[in-house]
């Protein structure tokens, strides 16, 4: 078979899976009918709760996915857009949004983000009420839904019955890799940037096909266009069409982009209906991955943070800059590290670090200034001096530079991340008080958790997501 014939092939199967995949995973006629009329219901009922309160309300919708059936037929959240006006102050706002979300929605729980909003039920559905300011300038926005509308009327006004097939395929496609999600914990694909990504490129394969030979970073908006002082570490530019300073991708990781890039070659090349049954793998156990530290030669440590009362957005981009503060500490502390990893429980924070060895050389080697400078003066008296701890030199090293050799005291793994803790910028919620140090521990000696399990999946079971699938060949 030529490579041709081959390829058709491969896009006829693809075909169709599509096919078979979007009625599957598709909001029935009765849904989406249903799903209206709550959308309906569900404003008009906020709007007599905020008449009879007299409440400052302006306008209120609901947007995002329920409002555009791009939603999977599993998965419906509505989102309710509770928005004032923009001079209303911030504790009114909370207070307004709270008092309107109470009035029409029933088993309410209050969430916060930048500020409190209510989860709860509305006719059988989950519902978010969010509170925002009904703006004029989606570039200067007050709150970040404020822009919501304008996303709204930007996606409405674009998506064919065809493109919104389209983005629901998206979605369970970057959601079987683990993707799909902008929140912190997630650092994947926004539901609106999925949106914009099938717009631009008219399909989930048109999507995949040009994906498979992105380069990191890449650009898909003009280079006038794009936010201005872009984070190193960005993966992904696309300027909103309602905002162009801002970066819709901005959320997403350079770790989840790389994998969509991997996948895309494989889905186009090796399509199959795997690729959008999401699995959920079993966790190792801490006596499983005890063996695989055995099988390895390896060694774990573990310390444990109290969580603190920050919510998910706050507290997850502390926790990666507090594991890379633990992993980059322990290499200069001339351990090798093979690898780190963290994770959330109720309670604790834990970050994993895995290294070749429990303990560092006996020996340090110290260096001292080349020959010839001033400071070889000083390095001379102090490392000759009777009480110096040296095991060796001061000598001349093949550079011309002095060195000398010492013992060192702290040598194993969890002393010397005990040690290093106090000094390290684990992030502003996260550094523990004098009174209540983190605990370090070795693995062995560190309770079970989910929190531990999820994070020595990610440190010892790392694997491409369709490889990991017990049904990857199907």
């Amino acid at each position: 078979m030529t490579d041709s014939s081959t390829g058709q092939a491969a896009s006829a199967e693809a075909d169709r899976i599509e096919a078979a995949v979007s009625a599957r995973i598709s909001p029935t006629s009765e849904t989406l009918e249903r799903v209206a009329r709550v959308r309906t219901g569900l404003v008009d009922r906020v709007h007599s709760a905020a008449s009879a309160r007299r409440s400052p309300l302006v306008r209120a919708l609901v947007a995002g996915s329920a409002a555009r059936g791009t939603f999977l037929s599993d998965r419906l959240d509505i989102d309710l857009f509770l928005l004032f006006p923009p001079d209303l102050p911030r504790d009114r706002l909370r207070e307004e949004g709270l008092a309107l979300g109470l009035a029409v929605l029933s088993d309410t729980e209050t969430r916060y983000a930048e500020h409190p909003y209510l989860r709860g039920r509305f006719e059988g559905f989950a519902v978010d009420a969010v509170p925002g300011y009904a703006i004029a300038d989606p570039s200067h926005p007050l709150s970040p839904v404020d822009r919501t509308p304008f996303h709204q009327e930007y996606l409405t006004s674009h998506e064919t019955p065809e493109v919104v097939a389209q983005v629901r395929l998206a979605k369970q496609f970057l959601r079987t890799l683990g993707v799909y999600g902008s929140e912190a914990r997630t650092e994947g694909f926004s539901g609106y940037l999925v949106e914009l990504i099938v717009l631009q490129f008219g399909s989930l394969r048109g999507f995949l096909s040009a994906a498979r030979s992105w380069r990191i970073p890449v650009r898909l908006a003009q280079p006038n266009r794009d936010p201005p002082r872009l984070p190193a570490e960005v993966a992904l530019i696309l300027a909103d069409p309602v905002d162009p300073n801002r970066n819709v991708a901005s959320a997403l990781s350079r770790r989840n982009l790389a994998t969509v890039i991997l996948a895309a070659g494989e889905y186009l090349d090796h399509p199959s209906e795997a690729w959008f049954r999401p699995v959920e793998r079993s966790r190792l156990s801490r006596a499983e991955s005890l063996e695989r530290l055995h099988a390895r030669g390896t060694h774990a440590a573990v310390i444990v943070l109290p969580r603190p009362d920050v919510v998910d957005d706050t507290l997850y981009p502390q926790v990666r800059k507090a594991e890379r503060a633990v992993a980059e500490e322990v290499s200069r502390s001339d351990f090798a590290v093979l690898g780190s990893s963290s994770a959330v429980d109720a309670d604790r924070v834990l970050i994993l670090v895995e290294v070749a060895h429990p303990h560092r050389p006996a020996v340090r080697p110290q260096d001292g200034p080349p020959a010839g400078l001033d400071r070889v003066g000083h390095f001379l008296e102090k490392w000759t001096a009777p009480s110096a701890p040296v095991l060796q030199g001061p000598y001349v090293r093949a550079d011309g530079s002095l060195a000398v050799e010492t013992r060192r005291t702290d040598r194993d793994l969890e002393a010397v991340i005990r040690a290093a803790l106090p000094r390290l910028s684990l992030g502003r919620d996260l550094t523990p008080p004098p009174t209540s140090p983190a605990a370090v521990h070795a693995l062995a000696s560190t309770p079970e958790s989910p929190g531990l399990s999820q994070a020595l999946d990610d440190l010892l079971a790392k694997r491409l997501p369709w490889l990991a699938r017990p049904d990857r060949d199907a």
